[in-house]
């Protein structure tokens, strides 16, 4: 009988990274993966547990699953992931109807794991491998459209932010070697994309574990020396770790696209002091100030955590000032969670949820506003824009990026003239201005 797979990958960039690996383990042992859950023999969900949020979203897949498996009780039920790392018996003991849960460091040795669901030898139901760091040797099936993928460079993370799981689920910092990562980008290149995003929990802390002077800017160095890749994309770098030489990198090569997403949280020196942040209001507006002196046309993005322990509506003012003043390309805004096991948990002053949507909300009118200005400063340019395919809203539209429009969490670009294939990086002229989205023709 066919081995068959159906795998749910849920959460970051990141997290899809390591779907990507199990999907190239089990295609690499002989199964075969079903768009079909229900043809499916085994049913992969690999999970996020970043927030209270994803949490409820893995849970609910899982029980769909369950509920399908009901029905064909031959089916097994295989949980992966950061929710896994982070609940683990407590799964194990609610979740009865699941055959197996593996921590985030089992993707690559899914195959294995597998197999050992169907021997007739006893297999625990909770497993959680020792720290696991891909190479270029990993097998690795991508998932994105052939033009563009994603480079995790690192895994872990060692900053421990007072309001984040992260270096509990994934644990501390663990960067790949640089000839490493340009082997994977080679062939990346090789394949046909044209759009490489580099992702980690922090860029900017690659090569802090290496000791070998392999730090993000030299990795970036050699990959415009190595590789003929286009779009060079940037994401997830902590403030205090962007240095005068990286931003001279973005400046001098085109290649490295001029977009750089900077997660804030906050400007308010109280409240970073307490997220356990290592900057202060000063030294943000200096960066921003820094950026934009050296690379006038970049585009920035950040997110806000509103609603903090001991935010008081002076904080908010400094943000709601910030965000006028700053002018942001892309922000995100959230309202703070409690997690369980961060020390935010704890901290007195823990604001209503009623106060947190409200800051939330006034702050995130205040962006549309910024959101609205900005991009009606694209109208009358001409933009090179990475062409999608057809558009999402109707096949009588194309679709694309420009530079400083990442894939999946920013805007696009609606094309309603000129003809492309989907992977062409081709000159677009802007018409028109959405909210979010820009209208233009291929010239």
């Amino acid at each position: 009988m066919t081995q068959t797979f159906h795998l749910i990958s849920l959460g970051c960039a990141k997290n899809l990274v390591d779907s990507e690996v199990i999907y190239g383990s089990l295609e690499a042992a002989g199964w075969t993966q079903v768009e079909d859950a229900s043809a499916a023999n085994v049913l992969i969900v690999n999970t996020c547990g970043f927030i209270q949020p994803a949490v409820e979203e893995s849970i609910e897949e899982i029980l769909q699953l369950v509920e399908l498996k009901a029905n064909e009780p031959e089916k097994k039920i295989v949980v992966v992931g950061c929710l896994v790392q982070r609940y683990q018996d407590k799964l194990v003991e609610s979740l009865s109807e699941v055959d197996l849960f593996v921590g985030t460091e089992g993707v690559a040795n899914m195959a294995d794991l597998l197999a050992g669901l169907s021997s007739d030898e006893s297999q625990a139901r909770l497993i959680l491998p020792q720290p696991f760091l891909m190479d270029h040797r990993t097998p690795r099936r991508i998932s994105t459209p052939s033009y563009r993928a994603w480079l995790k460079i690192t895994e872990g993370c060692d900053n421990h932010c007072s309001f984040c799981m992260i270096p509990k689920i994934r644990g501390r910092l663990r960067s790949r070697t640089i000839d490493d990562l340009i082997s994977e980008a080679r062939r990346l290149d090789s394949s046909g994309v044209k759009e490489l995003s580099l992702v980690a929990q922090d860029l900017t802390a690659y090569g802090n574990d290496l000791n070998n002077d392999q730090f993000l800017t030299e990795l970036l160095a050699q990959l415009l020396g190595e590789t003929d890749i286009e779009w060079i994309r940037l994401l997830y770098l902590y403030p205090s770790g962007i240095d005068q030489k990286l931003i001279d990198l973005v400046f001098r090569y085109s290649r490295i696209v001029p977009y750089l997403d900077i997660p804030l949280q906050h400007v308010s020196n109280h409240i970073l002091a307490r997220m356990n942040r290592r900057y202060n209001h000063h030294q943000v507006v200096t960066l921003f100030d820094t950026i934009r002196q050296r690379v006038p046309d970049i585009a920035l993005r950040t997110t806000f955590l509103v609603g903090f322990p001991g935010e008081t509506p002076e904080d908010v003012e400094q943000l709601a000032t910030f965000i006028e003043s700053q002018k942001i390309d892309h922000v995100g805004i959230f309202t703070y969670a409690n997690e369980e096991g961060c020390p935010a948990e704890n901290y007195s002053d823990q604001l209503s949820e009623s106060v947190k949507a409200e800051r939330a909300n006034y702050l995130a009118g205040l962006q549309s506003d910024v959101s609205r200005q900005k991009i009606r400063n694209y109208i009358g340019t001409i933009e090179p824009v990475l062409i999608e395919g057809v558009s999402r809203e109707t096949d009588l539209l194309l679709e694309g990026r420009t530079r400083f429009q990442a894939p999946e969490i920013d805007g696009c670009v609606l094309i309603n003239e000129g003809t492309a294939d989907p992977g062409d990086i081709l000159d677009v002229e802007i018409t028109e201005a959405q909210i979010y989205d820009l209208v233009g023709r291929i010239v």
